[in-house]
């Protein structure tokens, strides 16, 4: 059984296209009585086509008594060569290996998103001893470890820092756009990019107790518990298979005319049933393809028709990913607002920090001139930088640097700062020869069209939620600002994959929209999983069933309304196939059709089935 299940396998797409080209050629030959061959050439439709689906029958019959439509056409199959009627037999096997191919496209390949994620992995790490210094494999790493990691290395371990002070990206494990501020006794995770000062840490979870081991450990058992939505036409062989054969076992034995009875069953072949799932996908995936999105997997439209919660990463999905100048606020009479701006985009002009590098950015979009650079440049990790400029002493940087340098804050500059800080926003401080000047906030800004799409998404009765890894006050104003009502925040990727793993236990398959390697175990284990293919990671992109490509949002709600369409059309596909079946079992028992005319009559449903899947290539709802 194994050796025939390696022989069906063999060849794969290009086989079977090579095989239904050649089919058809017979047919053709056939129909127009070229005969090059000592036999009819309807046979070579039989032998190419139709061996192929009687042993796939065999194999899940036997195997785990697992009857499908196969069953049904290898007795029809069967029957019309044991009556010598090939032509029909041929036409047949064409149609239902064509059905077969059709959906075999609809279907990804393989993906490689874990095989990225292992690569994420620490090679080594440089572990410090009471005289020594050296380098070794991670995965000698252990528990207790006293570890240094220098700017641009990527931490070995789970641990907590004892000495420097510094910033790190954990885009990976939290999806936070921002790096954050790390000072002895912070926590630190493997995986995670030290940006700027060198760092000691001491190691507390190492090997596959560590932050990405266990992140892989969660992206293969989310994909592995998936279930997979069974084909409609299998669903109901069963009872196809047992209306079939009885009603051609009591024609056979009422009538005595085995033609009639075999008749029936090439009428009430499911053809047409086959083929209305498919050519539906299928078309609807071209609809969407014309929408920006590349659909990776057969059946996640079909997943998606029946989703009720669409979750939503913030930071790169509903938000550019990328923190804005938002506001500028001075606090001495000596300085306006522009030159606060000014000045402290002349301090952060060498800077590597991504916020230092925002506020140049956008001081150059909004005055369109390069910043004067600052002399004395100096980096001070985990706080700021300082700078001197026309002979004034400039510190930027976080509410610590002040501190240190014994700055204080008036009250009302504490009142706006908390209320920028309620918003989700991040600081810079600003002081000028050692008083308090004023303060940016920068926030990541929501896309243009975040709001309209929420609001489509909820007239589609899908209710949005909000899952990242953002800190709450962030997390809460984009909320606010969008009209999500349900948000999750300070979202570890278990936290994720929990949420959703329970919604779903509850009866409520999630829709899971991220961008970032954190979002890849959730868009693993979401019922549907969509990815933003232009800024989102490889990893992201390979976890999930749908890729948006130009990251354009707006789209979304019309995706939801395609999948649904599209389910209305496959449901219509079938009770057209199944009611034009029955009309032409009554017309076989009657004696009205023959094999020959029967199979063309239920082919011609085929055809309609194919047509009426075709609307939906450019489907648009309307309004």
């Amino acid at each position: 059984m194994k050796k025939l299940e390696e022989l069906l396998e063999w060849g794969g797409t290009k086989r079977d296209i090579t095989f239904l080209i050649l089919s058809a050629a017979a047919l053709l030959a056939s129909i127009f009585g070229f005969q090059p061959l000592p036999f009819d050439m309807a046979w070579v439709s039989v032998i190419l086509c139709g061996i192929p689906i009687i042993l796939e029958a065999l194999i899940g019959l036997i195997t785990a008594f697992d009857i499908k439509a196969d069953v049904l056409v290898s007795i029809a199959l069967v029957a019309s060569i044991f009556i010598g009627e090939d032509f029909a037999a041929g036409e047949v096997a064409f149609i239902m290996q064509l059905g077969a191919l059709l959906e075999d496209l609809t279907v990804a390949r393989a993906r490689a998103g874990i095989e990225k994620l292992v690569h994420l992995t620490p090679r080594t790490a440089r572990r410090i001893g009471k005289d020594t210094e050296e380098i070794i494999p991670a995965e000698q790493v252990q528990a207790g470890d006293i570890l240094r990691v220098f700017p641009g290395e990527t931490v070995p371990a789970d641990g907590i820092i004892i000495s420097g002070e510094t910033s790190v990206n954990q885009a990976v494990m939290t999806g936070e756009s921002l790096p954050v501020d790390k000072s002895p006794g912070d926590e630190v995770s493997s995986g995670t990019v030290n940006q700027f000062g060198s760092f000691d840490m001491k190691a507390v979870k190492v090997g596959e107790d560590s932050s990405i081991q266990r992140m892989i450990r969660l992206v293969q058992s989310a994909d592995a518990g998936k279930a997979k939505i069974v084909g409609i036409a299998d669903r109901w062989a069963t009872w196809i298979v047992i209306i079939a054969l009885s009603a051609a076992v009591l024609t056979w034995l009422f009538t005595g005319q085995i033609i009639r009875s075999v008749t029936i069953l090439v009428v009430f072949c499911p053809c047409a049933l086959v083929l209305a799932t498919p050519t539906a996908i299928m078309a609807a995936i071209g609809n969407a393809t014309r929408h920006g999105f590349l659909v990776r997997e057969g059946d996640a439209l079909e997943r998606l028709s029946l989703v009720k919660h669409l979750t939503f990463d913030k930071t790169g999905t509903l938000t550019y990913g990328a923190p804005q100048v938002v506001a500028v606020h001075s606090f001495q009479k000596n300085f306006s607002e522009q030159e606060l701006y000014a000045k402290t985009a002349s301090a952060e002009l060498r800077s590597e920090h991504p916020l230092g590098k925002a506020v140049v950015r956008c001081f150059q979009a909004a005055y369109g001139g390069r910043p004067a650079p600052v002399e004395s440049f100096q980096m001070l990790p985990g706080r700021g930088v300082s700078g001197t400029q026309e002979g004034h002493t400039i510190l930027a940087g976080n509410q610590k640097l002040l501190i240190e340098k014994q700055i204080s804050l008036n009250t009302e500059a504490q009142t706006q700062m908390e209320r920028y800080i309620q918003e989700g926003c991040t600081l810079i401080l600003t002081a000028i020869d050692g008083e308090f000047t004023g303060f940016l906030a920068l926030s990541d800004t929501l896309r243009d069209n975040a709001p309209e799409t929420i609001a489509k998404v909820k007239a589609e009765g899908t209710v949005p939620v909000l899952l990242t890894g953002d800190h709450e006050n962030a997390a809460r104003h984009i909320a606010s600002s969008l009209k999500i009502d349900e948000v999750l925040s300070d979202c570890l990727p278990e936290d994720k994959l929990n949420w959703i793993q329970q919604s779903q236990d509850q009866g409520f398959p999630v829709c899971m929209i991220g961008d970032g390697i954190n979002d890849a175990p959730a868009l693993k284990k979401a019922f549907v999983g969509i990815a933003m293919g232009g800024v989102g990671s490889d990893i992201a992109v390979d976890a999930a069933d749908i890729a948006l490509v130009n990251d354009d949002i707006r789209e979304i709600p019309h995706l939801l309304a395609l999948s649904k369409r599209m389910m209305v059309t496959i449901k219509c596909n079938l009770t057209f196939s199944m009611v034009l079946n029955f009309i032409a079992i009554i017309l076989a028992i009657t004696g009205i059709l023959n094999p020959v005319v029967g199979a063309l009559v239920h082919n011609a449903g085929s055809v309609l089935v194919i047509v009426n899947s075709a609307f939906l290539l450019k489907w648009k709802k309307r309004g």
